[in-house]
């Protein structure tokens, strides 16, 4: 029983994966906070430029991400007029009055 488990685990995987992706979307990366009082950003500057770094590293991401996700739209798109194309051939109906 387990070594049967075991084989579709890969399987899932790759299935889940994209249905998971394609759920959660594209996120946002979150601003950095940058304190008003000087001191704060003297004390915590160290920190605030890892957020800087971790927000430009993140935000490319997410762009890569939208130019990803709008490729995947536009031929989805386009895979269903093809296939609005061929229902109408099919039934011999078209929207031309």
């Amino acid at each position: 029983m387990f070594t049967k488990l075991s084989s579709l685990v890969p399987l899932l995987a790759t299935v889940a994966a994209p249905v998971l992706g394609q759920e959660l979307g594209c996120i946002p990366p979150v601003r950095p906070f940058v304190p008003s009082d000087r001191r704060d950003v003297e004390a915590y500057s160290d920190l605030i430029r890892q957020d800087f770094e971790k927000y430009i590293a993140d935000f490319e991401a997410y762009l890569r991400c939208l130019d990803t996700e709008r490729d995947r739209a536009f031929a989805e798109g386009q895979e269903v007029v093809q296939e609005y194309g061929r229902f109408q051939e099919l039934t011999g109906r078209s929207d031309r009055r």
